[in-house]
């Protein structure tokens, strides 16, 4: 599979994913739901996910899309895909909901069990950030122009961590993670992949996210910031795994831009063993 080809074709995909989403946005007037799970779904949620996959199922109709909103499918059936999509339409959904802007569509090709090509568009800023394995990780600007990112590399201890956080997470929570020696900057935002693509292009130095995720809120930006030079592991400083449990869900996890960093004791060994 010749993924440069591939690319842009799925580029153009999340942008009219995000376009679905901005109208509905800009109109104000959606439906909201409560899941099985007790999370939101909109209909904007809805009309992005049915776009999405329609348009991924025409572009490669012999690999299979995984979405959050129709993600009920037995590891059984999944574990015989070598290849598939793993989508999240509405990455974001409570902020779309409070009116923060901070949504975007993610679009991940998993093989093998990891990802190899990312796609994150955030519909208000315009900004696309896409990679795919060994091609490094790019950001596509307001304005068209291409440029390639990378993860900023750290010194301790002159320089303050910068840490982004979920704009609804108890601060309290993730500073009882982090030693409390060190110096931190707290970066709110929305999306968690946005949050991921800030540790990816340099402007914060990690994302920790503690609390619920699928693995299609992950996929995408792992192969982004894993080309931008980052990781994202678990707290337990372990690779995420997809595509190889029963549940989708992910564990907490740390997005890291400067993997020399002494996470092992910047996470404190103490809260590292607390799932919270």
């Amino acid at each position: 599979m010749d993924l440069s080809n591939l690319l842009p074709s799925v580029i153009d995909i999340a942008r009219a994913s995000g376009q679905v989403i901005l109208d509905i946005y800009q109109r104000g007037q959606f439906e909201k739901q409560v899941k099985n799970d007790n999370t939101p779904v909109t209909s904007a949620d809805l009309a992005a996910h049915k776009l999405v996959v329609e348009r991924l199922s025409e572009l490669t109709p012999d690999i299979p899309v995984l979405s959050e909103e129709d993600a009920a499918v037995p590891l059984s059936e999944r574990r015989q895909w070598q290849r598939y999509w793993l989508v999240d339409p509405l990455d974001g959904t409570q902020e779309f909901i409070a009116g923060s802007g901070d949504f975007a569509t993610i679009i991940a090709l998993v093989a093998d069990n990891q990802p190899i090509m990312g796609v994150v568009y955030a519909p208000i800023s315009g900004v696309v950030y896409y990679a795919y394995d060994g091609k490094g990780a790019w950001k596509i600007t307001p304005e068209g122009e291409t440029v390639r990112i990378s993860t900023h590399k750290h010194e301790l201890p002159t320089q303050s961590i910068a840490v982004a956080i979920s704009r609804r997470q108890d601060i309290q929570a993730i500073t009882n993670r982090l030693d409390p020696s060190l110096n931190y900057d707290l970066v709110p935002l929305g999306s968690a992949a946005l949050k991921s693509c800030l540790v990816a292009e340099g402007a914060v130095d990690c994302y920790l996210r503690l609390g619920p995720t699928g693995e299609w809120d992950t996929a995408a930006t792992q192969c982004i910031v894993e080309e931008a030079g980052g990781r994202i592991l678990n707290t337990h400083l372990t690779p995420l795994s997809y595509n190889e449990r029963d549940t989708l869900e992910n564990p907490n996890f740390i997005t890291l831009g400067d993997e020399s960093l002494p996470w092992s004791t910047i996470l404190t060994p103490d809260n590292r063993m607390m799932e919270v």
